[in-house]
């Protein structure tokens, strides 16, 4: 987180209060002197209260939600939409809208509004079937809306907290975000009310110098959220994949071993069956041919049939008895 130095604020104006007339005896804690009938803010408070600030929304921004910018002031409104540009943070440094956050599904419905007509405008087939005049008219309507809401274009969602340069100023704003529940890191000057926000930076809200140095602060402290979200995803990513490649060495290596033990079982049982054939082979009897005689039925002949049966003795005819007689 970068840190800045009593020097640093010193020499950017940032203990410079507003007139003694002017001053919240509320913000009393946060003064350290009166000089020439303005009040002079304590500078060691100012830095003690950005740190705290620094450390809240670096948090937010590690946990990817956004923080709106919003500063409608002139001297303001430069620094404040560059930085929320370069941090792609929804911001407000035009006209605040009534109900901006507390009626965010209308706002929503006038950024769809701004999209389709930026869409029909671009399409040269759609512009060209438009009246002038009816073109002039969505053109305007496109612009004053590109102005008031260009800065929350990006954003789907409420703001997980807002910045806010000038509590005075933007007291809409802070009213909202209190109505909400979210939570507001400002500047808040001697004229102001440091009650009302949960994280106050005491510093002159009216230089450039002085908002342009707190602003960039606090931009440096989201950056360094954003950063160590996107190496904690790397670092997720990373671990995860090392895990699913140890469960996957894991897998491999019990399939391994499964292999390994099924074969050693395969082995044994060969083993075992070699071993037991040459018993069975030694202990039994050799076979005989009277043994085998029973197994062995040979088909006679026809011819030994025919010598194995016994002679019959011819028979006289009654005729031949006759002649004899």
């Amino acid at each position: 987180m970068a840190q800045l130095t009593y020097k640093e604020l010193l020499n950017a104006g940032v203990h410079f209060g507003h007139l003694t007339r002017k001053w919240d005896p509320r913000m009393a804690p946060y003064i350290f002197m009166e000089k020439n009938g303005i009040h002079i803010i304590d500078l060691n408070k100012s830095l003690a209260s950005l740190d705290q600030a620094s450390a809240f929304v670096k948090g937010i921004a590690r946990s990817g939600r956004k923080i709106m910018f919003v500063a409608t002031k002139k001297q303001a409104q430069e620094i404040v939409s560059e930085e929320a540009k370069r941090l792609k943070m929804p911001f407000v440094t035009e006209r605040w809208l009534g109900g901006m956050l507390t009626n965010f599904p209308t706002i929503r419905k006038s950024l769809k509004k701004m999209q389709n007509i930026e869409k029909m405008l671009s399409d040269e087939k759609t512009a060209a079937n438009l009246a002038k005049r009816e073109r002039l008219m969505l053109d305007r309507d496109r612009i004053k809306l590109e102005r008031l809401l260009g800065g929350v274009t990006d954003m789907s969602r409420l703001p997980a907290a807002l910045f806010v340069v000038d509590i005075k100023r933007e007291h809409l704003a802070i009213s909202e975000a209190k109505r909400l529940g979210i939570p507001v890191i400002a500047m808040v000057d001697t004229n102001s009310n440091p009650e009302l926000v949960e994280h106050a930076i005491p510093a002159n809200d009216d230089a450039y110098k002085s908002v342009s140095l707190i602003t960039l602060a606090i931009g440096k402290a989201i950056e360094e959220g954003i950063m160590e979200r996107k190496q904690d995803k790397e670092a997720a990513e990373l671990q995860e994949a090392e895990e699913a490649k140890k469960a996957a060495d894991a897998k491999k290596e019990a399939a391994a071993e499964k292999a390994a033990a099924q074969k050693a079982v395969a082995d044994a049982k060969a083993e075992e069956a070699a071993a037991v054939a040459p018993a069975e082979k030694a202990e039994a009897p050799a076979a005989t041919e009277d043994d085998e005689a029973p197994k062995k039925k040979r088909t006679r002949t026809k011819k030994e049939v025919t010598a194995e049966t016994p002679a019959e003795a011819p028979t006289e005819s009654p005729k031949e008895e006759g002649d004899k007689a």
